[in-house]
């Protein structure tokens, strides 16, 4: 390898010749406290490392099953992944028992997904951008990583306004609605609100990734208190004509259009796809997970485990609104609205804030600010990649009810999503299928014209050809008409194309046994 250094104290030359330099230390210092491999990594190029994107040692590692679990309570309790769910049982067309298997059988299927793409971000302490270099080279990744992240600066600045909408449907319960007048489409609670969930999230991800663990162990769970709370209330009010309305649901209503195995795959494909965004990046939240099991644990309760317990509550205040106002609200925002009553509305106000900032930060704030300091790592951090995120998504935010939200603005940001798709099939296929699970840390920070992620240039040319095919195989599939029932596996069948396609291009290439640092 280029970046192997000489030993000290090699053979004697003459008198006068100086003594060989003794190896640079390495970089960030020693290995892993706990066991497994050396984190430490061998005179890396500036161009590629900085702190952010350094391998984390074990011993600053801080998360355990607990904080993963709570990344996944809050990106399933968002307005919108309440809203999915509940439309779900009452538009599918299925019984609620196949709904409920088909959501449950996404998050077997996600939590899968996440274990594989997770595992090497564990075992070897390094973020997304940069475990992609094995495959798309170590300047290759920019491509990707820049489409995921302008991707999630659209959605983080959508959630901010939503999160805002909660903050001001608290103001305005508690001090009425205020001036008349809007700017932008916001009145002066709105804007009020809106300012006030932008500087709150920024603060948050300025003390850094421990304290959005904090944030997120503490969100999860009050959010699900909240939602058992309503649950039992709407149950008391429905009485005993909720389980009347649950046996409805329950029982189906006939044939769905397309058959049953059609409907039952659009439930499962729409629940998959909705996490696939935190799928790709997934590492850049491994990484601080002390051990491998740790995460294994939190995916499985966080996914499978806590998708059938808030499908569960989602189904119950659903079904007990159909008693209570004569229709199934699935926004909660309505349901609230349908009670007069202010300490509701405080408390809801107050959960539908902490969920939405909590997928917002999840989702949509760490992955750009990471690949951010990917394109520059020399003079991008992740806090200034944060920073610039939350500009953007500032703009985004104040612009989405007066424009934005008009122009299809979701169908770019899903079509950049199916962009990524192959992405994930490419980094998974290359690190198991031709790396047998080992990769060089060395090589990832290193732009040696030999080492051994550099290509052609620091660009791994077969995988773009693999990552441009596949991508144009995804969006094609997403707009074309006749595959609408099948839209929700676009991502999969995406990712697999692309691993496919990586394989077969990579046969050719010759790629040496990596130094695993064991």
């Amino acid at each position: 390898m280029s970046n192997d250094t000489t030993a000290a104290g090699g053979p004697a030359g003459p008198p006068t010749a100086p003594d060989p330099a003794p190896a640079p230390a390495p970089v960030p210092g020693p290995g892993a406290a706990t066991g497994g491999p050396d984190l430490s990594v061998r005179d890396p190029d500036p161009g590629l490392y900085n702190e952010d994107l350094a391998p984390l040692p074990r011993a600053k590692r801080s998360w355990g099953a607990f904080e993963i679990f709570n990344v996944w309570t809050n990106d399933i309790q968002s307005l919108f992944g309440y809203t999915l769910a509940a439309t779900l049982f009452i538009s599918s067309g299925l019984n609620g028992w196949a709904v409920f298997a088909g959501i449950v059988l996404s998050g077997l299927i996600v939590m899968v997904l996440c274990d594989l793409v997770g595992r090497p971000s564990v075992r070897y302490g390094v973020p997304y951008a940069v475990l992609a270099r094995a495959s798309m080279g170590v300047r290759g990744t920019q491509f990707p990583t820049l489409i995921r992240g302008v991707t999630a600066m659209f959605w983080y600045g959508a959630q901010t306004y939503f999160a805002s909408t909660a903050v001001a449907l608290l103001i305005t319960a508690l001090f009425g609605p205020g001036p008349e007048g809007t700017f932008l489409g916001l009145s002066a609670v709105g804007w009020t609100a809106y300012i006030a969930v932008a500087l709150f999230q920024l603060a948050l991800f300025g003390k850094g990734m421990s304290w959005i663990g904090t944030f997120l162990n503490w969100a999860g769970p009050a959010v699900y208190a909240v939602m058992f709370g309503l649950m039992a209330a709407i149950w008391v009010m429905a009485g005993s004509d909720l389980l009347s309305e649950l046996g409805t649901v329950f029982a189906g209503s006939g044939e769905p259009e397309g058959g049953t195995v059609a409907a039952f795959s659009a439930v499962v494909g729409t629940m998959t796809a909705y996490f696939a965004a935190v799928v790709v990046n997934y590492g850049d939240f491994s990484r601080f997970v002390r051990t491998e099991r740790s995460m294994r644990i939190g995916n499985l309760l966080g996914l499978p485990v806590s998708l059938a317990v808030f499908s569960f509550l989602t189904l119950v205040i659903t079904a007990g609104t159909s008693v209570l106002y004569g229709e199934a609200l699935t926004n909660p925002a309505d349901i609230v609205d349908r009670v007069d009553n202010v300490w509701l509305t405080v408390t809801a106000a107050l959960t539908f804030f902490v969920a939405t900032v909590g997928i917002n930060l999840v989702a949509n704030f760490v992955p750009p600010a990471y690949g951010l300091a990917n394109l520059m790592p020399s003079r991008i951090s992740a806090r200034t990649g944060g920073l610039i995120t939350a500009a953007v998504g500032f703009v985004i935010g104040a612009l989405w009810v007066a424009f934005i939200e008009d122009i299809g603005i979701s169908a770019f940001v899903d079509t950049l999503g199916a962009v990524l798709a192959p992405l994930y099939g490419i980094i998974v296929a290359d690190l198991y299928l031709i790396r047998r699970g080992r990769l060089n840390l060395d090589a990832l920070y290193s732009a040696a014209p030999d080492g051994e992620y550099h290509y052609a240039k620091g660009w791994n040319t077969r995988a773009l050809a693999a990552f441009l095919l596949a991508s144009v195989f995804s969006v094609t599939a997403l707009w074309t008409p006749a595959l609408a029932d099948w839209s929700g596996f676009t991502w999969l069948f995406g990712a697999l194309l692309g691993g496919a396609l990586h394989i077969l291009l990579m046969r050719r290439l010759r790629t040496p046994a990596p130094a695993d640092h064991s």
